[in-house]
């Protein structure tokens, strides 16, 4: 039996209390990205795609996926998305890539998307700071790890760099843009598989066409 090229997609959301305004959105817009890979599992036949979600706030971290395949996935709903709590940012990074990174570092034909979700900048992290995230993501970089950041409510674009991310999309917290924002979101995930069977860089300009960058 063939083995297909493994895709990591990883997302990690923020379930700070801040985040309980647009809540029903970001349940929305996370089923939709799990719709989007199942269908683009369909498109690229040759790949395999998993999905780990952990969300998290000041009272730790949640794993509400793990390496779960996209075809058996379910939908998160509002009992499993509760926001409260403050933004421990950079533990949340440092959990989630080292979590994944046992599971992938004995592979050979595999890809990493990450995929940061949050409306505010980090404020409550006791395990990494910013200076261990930013050494962490540029060392998994040369290893088919590629990130991206979707932010509100604070400087995107300066936050990410800071720790070596350059796909950014900053959106603002009404319906409207948010649903823009997920529609940019899953038409560039097909993009990156497209990449992958191209064998093309699959590093930086993850949102080619982002309008938000002009």
């Amino acid at each position: 039996m063939e083995t297909k090229h493994q895709v990591h997609n990883l997302i990690i959301l923020d379930e700070s209390g801040s985040m309980e305004s647009i809540k029903k959105t970001i349940i929305e817009g996370f089923n939709e990205i799990v719709q989007t890979v199942k269908g683009i599992e369909k498109e690229f036949p040759e790949q395999e795609h998993f999905i780990s979600l952990v969300t998290f706030n000041g009272f730790g971290n949640k794993i509400l996926h793990f390496i779960d395949p996209a075809s058996k996935l379910e939908q998160i709903d509002e009992k499993r998305y509760q926001p409260n709590a403050s933004t421990p940012l950079y533990d949340a990074m440092g959990f989630s890539f080292a979590k994944l990174r046992q599971v992938v570092e004995n592979l050979t034909d595999y890809n990493v998307l990450v995929t940061i979700l949050t409306d505010g900048e980090e404020n409550a992290s006791l395990e990494y700071n910013g200076k261990a995230i930013k050494k962490l993501i540029e060392e998994l970089k040369s290893k088919r790890w590629t990130f991206t950041y979707i932010g509100a409510d604070h400087d995107v674009e300066k936050f990410a760099a800071s720790i070596s991310i350059t796909n950014t999309i900053h959106f603002q917290k009404n319906e409207a843009n948010m649903k823009a924002m997920f529609v940019k979101e899953n038409s560039s995930r097909a993009n990156y598989s497209q990449k992958i069977r191209e064998k093309k860089d699959t590093s930086d300009n993850f949102y080619e066409d982002d309008d938000s960058k002009k």
